[in-house]
């Protein structure tokens, strides 16, 4: 804009902005999980949502040190991240709802607390540790280690004997004190608040110890009042199996609770960032799923009703930042899993009826998928298969786009089906919107289903790529039109607004997401005198009617065949 308060003569130069101001497309690969996990440490916290961008981050965060993350008690969600990654996945929040199921009515005593691998040289394990149950309910431990020195040993003499003459009092009475290397020592505190409980010197892993110079730590520590301690090393020298010096955190079980507090817990609290409602707080999440929902059903910890509560509030949250009545992104969706006893498509189509919600926002995948188990060698597992879905969601948007509908694709890390549905029964399944898991002869298993759960007669709403396709694009303009916020609402700023929104259409209409021979018949903007009346502008509001016409799958491939008679055309001519 030029300037008003030129005084002085002179040549003024300015730099004038004039160049167009283009939309970039938002992620539509973003994923949110909720469930179980093995531990919480790493700054992540219980019931919050943490960013995750790789299996091992997560390993990092919610498995104990060297493990694989898995759980005693097989909960989902370990598996579901590690297919989300499997399968093409990029960044991911993860919220744990706790390191064990909810052990109601139990004892201090017969509650686990989760166990600390404190690792040696090479980051393999040393020391095993754990809270003692009477002190679960006072907060977590701190335990430092650090170097220590053995108990004060005989001066070396130098006394200028002959090795013979060395040998021979070794072998009497009075034996000569082996030198010890200062490495191996250590002491370790066990600390609360800055207040140091319990403290051990002179600690060796060695087992048979000289008395004089240190004692075995395991010895040590068998009394101590605040925790349990166990050997995990490898046989060894004892430097070798030394734990490494630093600071170890050990943490209680997750409290005991009713089921309705699980519930409560499980719900959150959207101010605190908490729960299912926290992570809806997270703007980039295009994608969510709660695995362990069954896991928590199969242990009986939530009965079928109050699954459904936990359901329809992701559906709800989904619908109502798109609507505008709750605050947050707009371009979110909710991948179901069905519980684990429906695994017929009768049973199914039951449950879905018994369910009764139907959204847009909402897709369904049906069966269980097995996948090898790392805690029971192997051996396959049956898990919920949102968590493949979505790895799958997101790699074909990284390799074709948003407008590609996920199906039709090779879901990896999976080594067979809960249930093998035929053509027949996918007739039945497939108009309700539950997208079938099949496998097929020479080609695999195969994701065959891409519709949403909307209600059968919104057919412009069916395919999960369109809703999906449509969400982007909103968000897209919504966060590229933000510069137009409080600029003068005039003929200039319709242009500007106009021509950037028209040219973001374009480009994804170029790459082949909207139908259309030409521009014209595939998108069109609207911003006018028409529908920015001087009343509209007066409550200082800019409208932008936007209308595009995205590609749908072809879903059904119907060839029409018929018998030609080519002797008889050539006498008709």
């Amino acid at each position: 804009m030029a300037r008003l308060d030129y005084f002085a003569p002179g040549v003024y130069v300015e730099e004038v902005d004039r160049g167009s101001r283009p939309i970039e497309g938002v992620s539509t690969s973003v994923a949110g999980f909720i469930g179980f996990t093995e531990d919480i440490r790493g700054g992540a916290e219980i019931f919050k949502p943490m960013l995750v961008t790789s299996w091992t981050q997560y390993l990092e965060y919610f498995a104990r040190r060297n493990s694989n993350g898995f759980t005693d008690f097989d909960a989902y969600l370990p598996f579901s991240v590690r297919g989300y990654f499997l399968n093409g996945g990029g960044r991911c929040w993860v919220t744990s709802i706790g390191t064990q199921l909810p052990s109601i009515g139990l004892e201090n005593s017969k509650r686990q607390a989760p166990r600390l691998e404190v690792p040696r040289r090479g980051d393999r394990p040393s020391l095993n540790l754990s809270i003692r149950p009477e002190h679960f309910d006072n907060g977590p431990i701190k335990i430092e280690i650090q170097d220590g020195i053995p108990r004060a040993l005989p001066p070396a003499k130098n006394d200028n004997k002959t090795s013979d003459q060395i040998k021979g009092q070794s072998q009497g009475t009075d034996k000569v004190e082996i030198p010890h290397n200062p490495r191996e020592f250590f002491s370790l505190k066990v600390c609360r608040d800055d207040q140091v409980l319990e403290q051990y010197n002179h600690l060796s892993m060695d087992p048979k110890p000289q008395t004089q110079a240190a004692t075995y730590v395991v010895e040590a520590l068998k009394n101590s009042k605040y925790i349990s301690i166990g050997d995990i090393a490898q046989p060894g020298p004892p430097l070798a199996r030394r734990p490494l010096n630093g600071e170890y955190e050990l943490l209680p079980p997750a409290p005991n609770s009713t089921s309705e507090e699980f519930a409560s817990e499980v719900e959150g609290d959207r101010s605190k960032r908490t729960g299912v409602l926290g992570i809806f707080e997270i703007d980039e999440i295009t994608m969510i799923c709660f695995p362990d929902l069954m896991r928590a059903y199969e242990a009986q910890i939530l009965n079928i009703e109050q699954v459904h509560g936990v359901m329809e509030t992701m559906i709800s949250m989904s619908e109502g930042s798109a609507s505008g009545n709750m605050p947050g992104a707009t371009n979110r969706m909710v991948v179901l899993d069905p519980p684990p006893d429906r695994t017929r498509p009768q049973d199914v189509v039951d449950w879905l009826d018994e369910f009764g919600r139907r959204s847009m926002f909402g897709a369904l995948y049906y069966p269980w998928v097995k996948v090898p188990n790392p805690r029971n060698a192997g051996r396959s597992i049956l898990v919920p298969p949102s968590g493949h879905i979505m790895g799958v969601w997101g790699r074909t948007d990284e390799t074709r786009g948003v407008y590609k509908a996920p199906a039709n694709e090779v879901p990896k890390g999976i080594t067979g089906l809960a249930y093998d549905v035929n053509f027949r029964e996918q007739e039945l399944l497939n108009p309700l919107g539950i997208n079938c898991i099949r496998k097929f002869p020479n080609r695999g298993i195969r994701i065959w289903g891409a519709r949403t759960l909307v209600e059968p007669d919104k057919t412009e709403w069916r395919y999960i790529s369109v809703r999906r396709l449509i969400s982007y694009i909103e968000r897209s303009i919504e966060v590229g039109t933000q510069w137009a916020v409080f600029e003068p609402n005039d003929q200039q700023l319709w242009t500007q607004v106009r021509y950037c929104v028209m040219n973001f259409l374009e480009r994804i209409w170029r790459e082949g997401a909207l139908f259309g021979a030409n521009p014209e018949q595939a998108f069109y903007v609207k911003c006018d005198e028409e529908n920015n009346t001087p009343e509209t502008m007066t409550l200082g509001r800019l409208y932008i009617d936007v209308g595009v016409c995205p590609v749908r799958p072809a879903e059904f491939v119907v060839f029409r065949i018929s018998q030609w008679n080519a002797l008889q055309n050539e006498n008709d001519n």
